[in-house]
C-alpha cells in the first residue's frame, strides 16, 4: 500500500534551494541519519514535509498553455487559497515571482521562482481538489 509521496527537487544549489525552502517557504524538516560511510551530513539531507498531495496525469505532446511541445516529464505544483495574500507573505520572506498571476481558467497562477531549481507553479485553484474531498490515502 502506498503511505505517501516524495517529491525531488533536482537543484544546481542545493543548499540554496534547502534554505529557501525552510526559511521562505516555512516547511518543517526533518533530517535522516547519516550514511555510516560518512559521506555527507545529516543536514545535507533534509526531508521537507509537504502537506497534503494529489496526482494529476497531463497528455503529452503540445502543452497547450505555452504552445510548445512537451514530452513526458514530471512538474510539481503549490496550491493555496488566496494567490494574492499567499504572494504577498513568502514576498515578504524574500520569495521571487515570475510576472504576474495570470487566470488560467482552472486556476489563478504564478512561478514561484526557487533559488538553484527550476520554478514552481504557486496557485489558487478553481477546479475540484482531491486533498477538500478528504481522499487522502
Amino acid at each position: 500500500m502506498i503511505t505517501a509521496m516524495h517529491l525531488l527537487i533536482h537543484s544546481d544549489d542545493a543548499a540554496a534551494t534547502r534554505a529557501f525552502l525552510r526559511d521562505v517557504m516555512l516547511l518543517e524538516a526533518v533530517s535522516p541519519e547519516s550514511p555510516d560511510d560518512g559521506s555527507s551530513s545529516a543536514d545535507d539531507w533534509l526531508i521537507f514535509a509537504g502537506g497534503p498531495c494529489e496526482v494529476a496525469v497531463h497528455p503529452t505532446g503540445t502543452d497547450g498553455e505555452a504552445g510548445t511541445a512537451a514530452g513526458p516529464r514530471h512538474s510539481i505544483s503549490l496550491m493555496c487559497d488566496d494567490l494574492a495574500e499567499t504572494m504577498g507573505e513568502l514576498a515578504g520572506r524574500g520569495a521571487v515571482f515570475a510576472g504576474e498571476p495570470e487566470d488560467r481558467g482552472w486556476g489563478i497562477a504564478v512561478a514561484l521562482l526557487v533559488p538553484g531549481a527550476q520554478d514552481i507553479l504557486l496557485y489558487e485553484p478553481r477546479h475540484a481538489t482531491a486533498y477538500a474531498r478528504g481522499l487522502q490515502r
